[in-house]
């Protein structure tokens, strides 16, 4: 491949976008991975530039969906920063109810928003991307929590996004999900040893009582 080849790539506008949004999201979702609060405001910028680009190629939902991560990353951080009542707010298992429920309620959300994307727009495949944003929103929601289970939903939204992204031509994107996929089992290995580690001391101080 000549120069001239990769110099028409990086030079058009439309694969600039799509790589400056890869690479802020993909910083951001490795600092959430590493349990960092820089994760939040890093996230801001990569959604603004991923609705745009989303915009771009029909796919409405994940439009919806990044304007709803900015607004939640900004509750995000501050809910880091804050903690729990002055203490580092620490990472829990979601109640057993709630986690039966929320995959059921999730599908019907994604399937009466998919329905109102076929029959009011021009969106691509609607129900995919439907699902896609309110599987995350599920997600990032448990994420700010420091929920353990957020990153078993990140796992079924990187699943469904891949193949999502490369129907459009987003194989740049694609392969970012596919990367992220990888990265939220990493997570969720490190987020488990990070609250076994922290119920240790809580356990040995209960033991002396």
């Amino acid at each position: 491949m000549s120069l001239a080849f990769f110099g028409e790539i990086f030079g058009n506008p439309a694969f600039q976008l799509e790589l400056a949004a890869n690479l802020s999201v993909a910083a951001s979702i490795l600092l959430a991975g590493r349990n960092n609060i820089h994760t939040w405001w890093l996230g801001m910028v990569g959604c603004s530039l991923f609705g745009l680009l989303f915009h771009r190629n029909q796919l409405y939902a994940d439009v919806v969906l990044q304007l709803f991560f900015i607004v939640i990353s900004g509750f995000g951080w501050w809910q880091w920063r804050r903690g729990d009542h002055g203490a580092p707010l620490p990472i829990t298992r979601l109640d057993r109810r709630l986690l039966w429920a929320l995959p059921p309620l999730a599908l019907l959300g994604s399937l009466g928003y998919g329905a109102m994307l076929h029959r009011l727009t021009d969106a691509w495949l609607p129900y995919v991307d439907s699902a896609v944003l309110v599987f995350s929103v599920v997600a990032q929601l448990l994420m700010m929590r420091r929920k353990l289970e957020s990153w078993a939903f990140w796992l079924l939204v990187n699943t469904i996004a891949v193949p999502l992204y490369a129907s459009r031509g987003l194989h740049l994107t694609a392969v970012l999900y596919a990367v992220f996929w990888i990265n939220a089992w990493v997570a969720l290995w490190h987020w488990r040893r990070l609250m076994q580690a922290d119920a240790r001391p809580a356990a040995a101080g209960g033991g002396g009582g």
